[in-house]
C-alpha cells in the first residue's frame, strides 16, 4: 500500500512519519524496515498485516486512568523505528531488522479489527506491542472507523512520531502511553538509536493537543536509575505535562541483547516512586512487582479509589470521575 507522509528528495524519498525523517534511496527501506522506496513511491509493507491481536485488560498497556477494568482490543504489526537492546517484544518489533527484512502477519482490514473489538465487548482499540507509528496507515484508517462506533483509540508508543503524524491522527486518538525511556540523550543514542529531544517534543505537543497521556519508564539498573535523573524526569512531567499525569515505573528483567545485569530491585522502584511523588506527581505506579504499587489513591484526601491485583481491578470507587470522599476530580477518561 502507498504510505502516508513522504516527499521527494535528491537522494530518493524523505519519510516524514517519524522524527528520524529517513532519506530512503530507491529499493531501500527506512530505519523501521517496513517502509520501502519502490520506484519513487513510498510503500508500507505492513498495512493490515497483523502479527498480534489480543483482548487485554486495559491495565496491561499500562493505562490506569482510561476506563479502568475494561477490555482493550490490542493489535500490532512487525517493525519498530527504535532499536532498543532491551526490547521486551523483540521477536516481532525487531523481526525485519534481525531476519533479513522478514515480515509476517495476517492480512486484516480495519473493518474486521473494529468488528473483533466490538464482538469482544472491548471499550477501546490499543495499537501496541510494537511502535504504532510504523503501521500508521492501519492505525489511522482503523481509528477513524473505531471512532464512528464509539470505541476509544489508544497508542502505546515510544513517542517518536513526527508532529505532522501526531496532528493527523489527533482527531481520532483519545489517549497514549509514552515510554520515556531515560532522561539523557546518551542513553537514547546508545541503547535505542534515537534522541531524547524528539520524545520530549512529542510529549509537549501531545499535551498541547489535549491528548490524554500516561508515561512509563522501565528502570534499568545502572543505566537510567540515577536519583538525579529520575528527579529530572519527574520534574519534566510535572512542569510540561502536568502533575496529574500518571507515571508508571516498571521493573526491568534481562532480555534480548541486554543481559549483563539483573532485575530492578523493589527498593529501587520504591525509591523512584517517592521521588516522583515528592516532585509533585499525583499518581505514580510501580509495575511488574506484587504489592500496592498499582493502586490509585485520591491526591486530595488519600482515599483508596481503585484496588488492583496485577492487571485486574478488584474494586473501583470512582463515581462520575470524582473521589466519593472529597469530590476531587480524578484525572482520566471514565465512563
Amino acid at each position: 500500500m502507498k504510505a502516508y507522509l513522504f516527499e521527494p528528495h535528491i537522494a530518493g524519498l524523505r519519510c516524514n512519519l517519524c522524527r528520524h525523517h529517513c532519506i530512503i534511496p530507491s529499493g531501500k527501506r527506512g530505519k523501521c524496515q517496513v517502509r520501502l522506496n519502490h520506484a519513487g513511491e513510498l510503500q508500507s509493507l505492513v498495512y493490515g498485516q497483523l502479527i498480534a491481536s489480543h483482548i487485554d485488560p486495559i491495565e496491561k498497556k499500562p493505562l490506569f486512568h482510561v476506563k479502568p477494568g475494561s477490555l482493550s482490543y490490542s493489535i500490532a504489526t512487525v517493525g519498530c523505528n527504535f532499536k532498543c537492546c532491551f526490547c521486551q517484544n523483540a521477536n516481532i518489533a525487531q523481526m525485519p531488522s534481525d531476519h533479513n527484512g522478514m515480515i509476517m502477519g495476517t492480512s486484516t482490514q480495519p473493518e474486521e479489527i473494529v468488528n473483533q473489538a466490538l464482538a469482544g465487548k472491548c471499550k477501546s482499540i490499543a495499537y501496541t506491542y510494537t511502535e504504532p507509528t510504523v503501521y500508521f496507515e492501519t492505525c489511522f484508517e482503523t481509528a477513524q472507523l473505531a471512532h464512528h462506533h464509539g470505541l476509544l483509540n489508544l497508542f502505546v508508543s515510544n513517542g517518536y512520531m513526527s508532529a505532522t503524524a501526531l496532528e493527523m491522527i489527533r482527531p481520532f486518538l483519545d489517549g497514549i502511553n509514552v515510554d520515556l525511556k531515560a532522561f539523557n540523550d546518551d542513553f537514547y543514542r546508545k541503547y535505542c538509536g534515537a534522541r531524547l529531544q524528539g520524545v520530549k517534543d512529542s510529549l509537549k505537543l501531545m499535551q498541547k493537543l489535549a491528548i490524554f497521556i500516561e508515561v512509563t519508564t522501565l528502570l534499568i539498573p545502572g543505566l537510567n536509575d540515577n536519583p538525579e535523573e529520575i528527579k529530572a524526569m519527574a520534574d519534566f512531567i510535572v512542569h510540561e505535562l502536568g502533575p496529574q499525569t500518571p507515571w508508571h515505573l516498571s521493573r526491568f528483567h534481562p532480555t534480548y541483547k541486554l543481559t549483563d545485569r539483573g532485575p530492578t530491585t523493589v527498593q529501587s522502584l520504591t525509591a523512584a516512586r517517592k521521588i516522583g511523588l515528592a516532585a509533585g506527581l499525583q499518581y505514580v505506579y510501580i509495575g511488574n512487582v506484587p504489592g500496592e504499587g498499582g493502586n490509585s489513591f485520591c491526591p486530595q484526601c488519600g482515599k483508596l479509589l481503585i484496588e488492583r491485583q496485577s492487571f485486574y481491578v478488584i474494586q473501583n470507587q470512582i463515581k462520575d470521575g470524582n473521589c466519593p470522599g472529597c469530590q476531587t476530580k480524578i484525572h482520566g477518561l471514565y465512563e
